[in-house]
């Protein structure tokens, strides 16, 4: 289901039911909603004080012994007091309640990230994945939290200022209410096209992200093929189509308060001449009069701002159910509860297929293969044969569209997902670490012994860049340990799967990318790694495979050869014409 169709059904559902769907993550901190609620109910509540002030003062306050002299003054410091105290408590309540809440939802949100199935990251990119975790809950969070609050000030400010107009005088309060209706439907209005901008906002940005992300990962490319004018040409487009809705969302949020302030002032004209006349009567005190002024134009504060309400809510909440949508749209991955501390590591697939779509092209198709414990088994295939996708079967980063695989008799899909992956240790080309320290990163999921960290590092043949270490083990790698060499890199990672001492080890290209020399040092620590487990090798070069127990060879998803190195150049078929055209040098 696409992000468009998710955001549709979300603006379909009541407000209130959106806003219960945040509530579970913001309704821990009960001290902090009490004073909160409580500080804005009195802040609230001193509003009418104001313009209460101002009737006894006009009326009384300018005869001789009319009127207390300090009295109106020291009663309006102590009035303000009272507000900013209010304010304050109130300010530092919805911050504690939004960051417990942030807590909460970030935490859910990220430990989604660890257990949903991998499909969510070919569905997404990172900087979406990022944006939506980091940002937007943030933003998001705090705007909904401050509006909800503001609107319940703003509520309680009008009841209060509302019900002083009727004490002061029914009728004219009788105009004054009209404006409400007006209000209303302007609001709900507007806030539907409001609601769409803001989904299309998010959209827009993470496309523009996304292009940023992909010329920052590919500017040497990008400089070598003089790609320059078409990347910016595409960050130009996208940059004028978040424009263009960041305008029609000011648009729609500048009309709401414009409509509201025109409605207002037909309202306080109304009365103005209603009061005149009544005036003339001598119905209304002058001290009166102005005192309904001036609690009316404090209406228009709260009604204004309730226009305004709409728009940081509606951006809040869409902000935020993207965040939802990522959790509860995001099934988990399945897991067995077949669980064993050490496999003995026989493999047996059993005519599998995988196909990523459901009209595509099968990768894999009805693929059968046995390997035995301690086997060392070579794939060998031209780039798209499927041989990346049969191993990532393994610990289930692919799910099957028909078939079987079994790990010692047990199909994979019976057993417990952690014990399943504690099976296997993966060494890959694409060498990925944390910015984190050398021994943390080689123990990597494990408690850190750093005696066991430094031998698997001299075993990987990394002991002469360990000692060239400012701080050895406690080092820190930086981003995905760039700062090291390619051949580096892929020791470290051997490193990490020594460490790990998984019975199957899998090795996918892992030195395709390396120098003669870094070569060398590589397969070096990589027979040390093998040594002892069933291992499943995939390579370009068959200076890497031709000891292996067995190879095989693919081609569109099928195995087509099997045998050793021997055996496959002795029957003269495609492993062999590969041999003879120089395949082992890449």
């Amino acid at each position: 289901m696409s992000q468009k169709n998710l955001s549709s059904q979300s603006a379909e559902l009541p407000l209130l039911r959106r806003l219960a769907r945040v509530w579970p993550y913001f309704r821990g901190s009960r001290s902090g909603w009490a004073l909160a609620i409580g500080a804005t109910i009195v802040a609230s509540a001193t509003e009418p004080f104001i313009p209460a002030l101002l009737k006894p003062l006009l009326d009384r306050g300018f005869q001789r012994d009319g009127l207390n002299l300090w009295l109106v003054p020291l009663t309006l410091m102590l009035l303000f007091i009272i507000r900013g105290l209010s304010g304050f408590l109130a300010q530092f309540a919805l911050a504690k309640v939004t960051n417990d809440g942030l807590l909460q939802l970030r935490k859910a949100m990220f430990g989604k990230l660890l257990s949903a199935r991998l499909a969510l990251f070919t569905d997404q990119s990172s900087s979406t994945i990022a944006n939506t975790v980091v940002y937007e809950v943030f933003n998001g969070s705090s705007s909904l939290i401050n509006a909800v609050m503001r609107l319940a000030r703003d509520v309680l400010t009008l009841l209060s200022l509302v019900a002083y107009l009727v004490y002061l005088n029914w009728k004219l309060t009788l105009i004054v209410a009209f404006l409400f209706p007006a209000v209303a439907f302007v609001i709900q209005v507007l806030s539907k096209r409001l609601y769409r901008l803001t989904k299309e906002s998010q959209t827009a940005t993470d496309s523009l992200a996304y292009v940023v992300e992909e010329n920052v990962m590919a500017h040497r490319d990008v400089r070598l093929h003089g790609a320059q004018a078409s990347q910016a040409r595409r960050f130009d487009d996208l940059s004028h189509s978040l424009r263009r809705l960041s305008m029609k969302s000011t648009a729609a949020y500048a009309g709401m308060s414009a409509i509201t302030q025109v409605l207002a002032a037909v309202a306080l004209s109304a009365v103005i001449s209603i009061a005149l006349m009544q005036s003339a009567e001598s119905t209304t005190t002058v001290g009166g009069f102005v005192a309904f002024v001036t609690a009316m134009l404090l209406l228009i504060a709260p009604i204004k701002s309730l226009s305004d309400a709409a728009t940081p809510i509606t951006r809040g909440l869409a902000a935020v159910e993207r965040g939802l949508d990522l959790m509860n749209l995001t099934p988990d991955e399945t897991s067995g509860s077949f669980s064993t501390l050490r496999a003995r590591g026989n493999i047996e697939f059993s005519r599998v297929s995988v196909s990523y779509q459901l009209d595509a092209t099968p990768v894999l198709k009805e693929l059968s293969l046995s390997i035995a414990a301690g086997e060392t088994l070579a794939i060998v295939g031209a780039s798209g044969s499927g041989k990346t996708t049969l191993v990532n079967l393994l610990p289930r980063f692919i799910d099957l569209s028909g078939g079987s695989i079994t790990l010692d008799g047990r199909d994979i899909g019976d057993w417990n997902l952690a014990s399943l992956r504690s099976q296997f240790a993966f060494v890959s080309q694409h060498v990925v670490m944390l910015n984190s320290s050398v021994a943390e990163n080689v123990a990597l999921g494990q408690s850190v012994d750093r005696e066991r960290v430094m031998q698997c590092l001299v075993a990987a043949n990394l002991g002469t860049l360990l000692a060239a270490m400012p701080q050895g083990l406690d080092t820190a790698l930086g981003h995905n340990a760039m700062q090291l060499s390619g051949g580096q890199r892929q020791r470290l990672a051997i490193a990490r799967a020594l460490y790990k001492d998984a019975p199957i080890l899998v090795l996918d290209e892992a030195t395709s990318a390396l120098d003669t020399e870094s070569e060398m040092a590589v397969q070096e620590a990589i027979k040390r790694l093998t040594a002892g487990r069933t291992s499943l090798v995939i390579a370009h070069r068959l200076s890497t495979i031709q000891h292996a127990d067995r190879i095989i060879m693919m081609e569109s998803g099928r195995i087509i050869e099997s045998g050793s190195h021997k055996e496959l150049l002795e029957k003269n078929g495609a492993y062999a014409h590969l041999y003879r055209l120089g395949f082992q040098s890449g």
